[in-house]
């Protein structure tokens, strides 16, 4: 038992790491395409990025959600040949999404830098990016495989080989090939993406074809996977269709808003460009450990709804509540209290370090919103939260097209307010009504809260009677000082205790035979017992 127990906590601990460095060295290399390719480089990536989003949505079109719901059911239910058909079901639906969704992005591409771009620029890339799509969407059914059997660690390993390659083939294009304007600056952006992209999807095939033997049987079973697929994915790529389609007319829109505002082409990319590719990727930079864990919720909760373990169902959600948000509050808080040095250290010279700042009390809502939309799906209501993402992408529409051209690029901020609020609003009510769970708003907020101002304000004074050293220097004793305090502090308040690591070292269990039981199926308190479902 003590060797599993070795096992479990060395599984974690290496997804951890591994999310964490990936996620550093992504920041770091944006950094890196900042400063060398400038703001409107990254503002016009940032616009082919949104009306990419839309064909990659094409592409994938929920086979990842179809996958892992499949496989963890025909796995509980102990019918390993389901299996093999839902993956071989799964590879045809991928290869015929991913290849329509590219003929389309090149073929309208002409039209698309055109007419609604209206740059010449974005041609090429476009076309370049749509040879991505359909590796994509084949790496989504594998990555779905590997969520379902928990092996996540697969897909972690995919995505830090995809990470390096890529940044090694853009600093390689840039530095000696594509480096003497904006247009030759973002082929290479392009470029390398579409090479690591190409490696990574080997790497993850490889690591399917050695792993399905685990699962796979040659019992033939009535072939009716294909179409529990699609009653899985379509209702849910439907729905994904019409939101991403209006986060595409968001993204464009943007730009010519900001114009209208009185901003040059030049200034309003390079605005565009401060707050999707800097100040973003900053405010997002710890929800790497949000998504690693809500990654992990589906499979977890959606066990659990098969098998009518209610009280289960009623256990995870205070803990999956507690930890979002004791860890969306504290990084809300340092960033907060962080964001002119992180600013002036990173992108200096420009504003960054002011979106920065007013994006970090944002910052609760949107990791929250990540885990209630993964214990939403877990628990069969893929479909209402679809409904929610839609409705938030076109009241993003709405507020872009009124707000922006008035108010500049403050309207833009006051957007994604009011849309993140509305879409946790939304999702949090839909889970607390089928659960009839009650928030405990002391515990789970309150003190949280009070943790992250006591360990700032610790910070500030220990730092105060420290030598004197350079930004950088700075800026890591700062965080390092205001994450130690606040840890300390949640752990003496109890805001981190026992159960909350038990559970949340269950995991990344491994099963041996048949779906193993997470250890906070044994250790669930009585208190816990709510009427959650």
């Amino acid at each position: 038992m003590r060797k599993e127990a070795k096992r479990i906590i060395w599984n974690a601990a290496l997804l951890t790491a591994s999310t964490l460095l990936m996620r550093t060295v992504g920041v770091g290399f944006q950094v890196y395409l900042s400063n060398r390719a400038g703001a409107e480089v990254m503002g016009l990536f940032s616009l082919i990025s949104g009306v990419y989003s839309f064909a990659l949505t094409l592409a994938v079109s929920g086979v990842h959600l179809g996958v892992t719901h499949l496989v963890v059911e025909a796995i509980g239910k102990n019918e390993p040949g389901r299996v093999r058909r839902v993956m071989e079901k799964a590879v045809f639906y991928s290869l015929s999404f991913g290849i329509l969704s590219a003929l389309l992005l090149i073929l309208l591409a002409p039209t698309i830098s055109a007419h609604w771009l209206k740059d010449e620029r974005t041609l090429e890339p476009l076309r370049l990016m749509g040879l991505t799509l359909p590796l994509i969407s084949l790496s989504s059914a594998f990555s779905g495989y590997f969520s379902a059997v928990r092996r996540v660690y697969k897909n972690a390993l995919v995505q830090v080989a995809e990470q390096t390659l890529k940044i090694g083939f853009t600093a390689s294009l840039l530095a000696f090939f594509f480096a003497k304007d904006a247009k030759s600056a973002l082929l290479s952006i392009i470029l390398g993406g579409l090479l690591a992209e190409a490696s990574s999807f080997l790497l993850e095939f490889l690591l399917y074809l050695v792993d399905r033997k685990r699962h796979f049987s040659k019992k033939d079973p009535a072939d009716s996977e294909g179409k529990k697929l699609l009653g899985i994915a379509l209702p849910v790529a439907f729905s994904t269709y019409i939101r991403s389609g209006l986060l595409t007319i968001e993204h464009i829109l943007i730009p010519e808003g900001l114009r209208q505002s009185g901003a040059s082409h030049a200034a309003a990319l390079s605005s565009y460009g401060v707050i999707q590719s800097m100040a973003l990727p900053v405010a997002l930079y710890p929800a790497a450990l949000i998504s690693s864990f809500a990654g992990l919720l589906i499979p977890e909760f959606s066990e659990s709804r098969v098998k009518g373990e209610r009280r289960h169902i009623e256990y995870m959600f205070g803990r999956v509540f507690s930890l979002s948000a004791a860890f969306a509050i504290g990084v809300s808080g340092i960033l907060l209290f962080c964001s002119e040095e992180l600013g002036a250290l990173l992108y200096p010279g420009t504003e960054a370090a002011r979106y920065i700042r007013f994006l970090a009390p944002l910052i609760p809502i949107m990791y929250l919103d990540t885990s209630t939309d993964a214990m939403l799906k877990g628990l069969g209501q893929q479909v209402y939260s679809m409904n929610v993402n839609i409705a938030d992408a076109l009241l993003s529409v709405l507020l872009v097209k009124l707000l922006i051209p008035r108010f500049g690029i403050v309207g833009y901020l006051v957007t994604i307010y009011i849309s993140e609020l509305f879409n946790t609003t939304m999702s949090l009510w839909r889970l607390l009504s089928i659960s009839r769970a009650k928030v405990r708003v002391f515990d789970w907020i309150y003190k949280p809260l009070f943790c992250i101002l006591g360990a700032t304000c610790l910070s500030r004074i220990l730092f105060l009677i420290l030598p004197k050293g350079g930004s950088a220097w700075k800026v890591v004793l700062h965080l390092v000082l205001c994450s130690f305090f606040y840890l300390l502090l949640l752990r003496f308040f109890g805001g981190f205790n026992r159960d909350d690591r038990a559970w949340l070292v269950s995991l990344f269990k491994k099963e041996k035979k048949g779906p193993a039981k997470p250890i906070c199926r044994f250790t669930e308190p009585k208190s816990s017992q709510k009427k959650v479902s």
